[in-house]
């Protein structure tokens, strides 16, 4: 039995968690092409922080959150959540009733066409469109990808969500990152950091990681190379050439930005007769600061590629479930909350401390018991 209504943490306006309210919704119903979806867990990411409290400024003094296809597509009452994992409870229009029953997870992503192969005015559920931070949502059917592994939880399933893992892809496939290369990744403890390290383990690319090192065990465990402590810029260079032995980084994927994308391709270009490709900086993340000052000699002279990435494409989404299903991808789970209690999620992501890796996942409070109590973070 579908009810008629539902539990959803509604985000009502622009500005900090009292604009989260929990409501009674209606409960979707699922349009043509569409499957309706019972939500099992959804994973939180910083973007959903960022969007409610209008940080994707395009220009200086603006608040907003990005709007690339032209008129603003996050609008009021929204419910946030775009990495959602639940099970078909039914179909819409054109879809076979045979889905009915499949556990699967959400391609994030709110295509503007068919394209395979290129995504150029990202949008996503949970910021165009309702998300899961409910207890249902309906999706794209062709978006919705069947995990059928018996191994992986539901929450798991929730944490290798594509607004992290295909982020991360995109940066890995716009800088052309191939075997052997040597890659420095930032925010190596988040969601797309984590997913940075098992991917370029997958290509055979070489992933040296920064970070607090009271996370260097957990972070070498998960397939760095090295940890480089990111409390000591100032020696950031000297430390690189001790790990790799003098060699430059190959590429960096950034998602810190601020004063230390300097310090970046320092690291890259201090040896350009060891390199045999151009420096290449992918960057899909400013939590270090908005505004970086660089040389553009630097830049051009060195030939320092430059690669912007937010979300990815339909080919990317394929490729990553692919990995999931055959066990290539691993789950990096840290733990979960209440959908009742994201406020105190929310807050505890802010704060999260040294020993936080990986990725929070929501639950519904109705799923709680089956979904999220063996990764509880209740009286954290």
């Amino acid at each position: 039995m579908i009810p008629n209504t539902m539990k959803a943490m509604v985000l009502t306006g622009h500005g900090d968690i009292d604009k989260l309210e929990y409501q009674d919704v209606p409960t979707p119903k699922p349009g043509p092409g569409q499957v309706l979806v019972q939500v099992t867990a959804t994973a939180k990411n910083n973007t959903d922080r960022k969007a409610r409290e209008g940080l994707y400024p395009t220009k200086k003094g603006e608040m907003t959150s990005f709007r690339m296809g032209g008129d603003p597509t996050f609008t009021f009452p929204r419910i946030q959540g775009a990495d959602i994992a639940g099970r078909v409870v039914a179909v819409g229009e054109g879809v076979a009733g045979t889905r009915v029953g499949e556990r699967g997870l959400l391609d994030f992503n709110i295509y503007a066409n068919d394209r395979r192969d290129i995504n150029l005015t990202p949008d996503y559920y949970g910021h165009g469109a309702d998300g899961g931070y409910a207890e249902y949502v309906a999706l794209p059917s062709d978006q919705f990808h069947h995990i059928p592994n018996p191994e992986l939880s539901d929450a798991e399933v929730a944490a290798m969500g594509m607004c992290s893992y295909q982020t991360a892809m995109h940066m890995v496939t716009s800088a052309n990152l191939r075997s052997g290369e040597r890659v420095l990744v930032t925010g190596a403890s988040g969601g797309v950091g984590t997913a940075l390290i098992q991917l370029c383990r997958i290509i055979g690319a070489i992933p040296y990681a920064l970070s607090q090192q009271d996370k260097a065990e957990l972070l070498l465990k998960l397939g760095a190379e090295a940890v480089l402590d990111r409390s000591d810029m100032d020696t950031f260079v000297d430390r690189v050439k001790a790990e790799t032995g003098g060699k430059p980084f190959d590429a960096v994927m950034d998602l810190v930005g601020g004063e230390m994308t300097d310090r970046f391709i320092d690291a890259m270009i201090f040896d350009m007769n060891a390199r045999d490709t151009y420096p290449r900086l992918s960057i899909a993340g400013a939590s270090g600061g908005n505004i970086s000052e660089i040389l553009w000699t630097r830049i051009y002279l060195y030939q320092v590629q430059i690669f912007g990435v937010s979300h990815g494409t339909r080919e990317e989404a394929e490729q990553l479930m692919a990995w999931i299903c055959d066990g290539q991808l691993k789950p990096v789970l840290h733990g979960a909350f209440r959908l009742s209690d994201l406020h105190r999620a929310e807050q505890y992501f802010v704060n999260r401390g040294s020993h936080y890796l990986g990725k929070i996942v929501i639950v519904p409070d109705s799923q709680w018991e089956d979904h999220g109590q063996p990764w509880s973070l209740e009286g954290a």
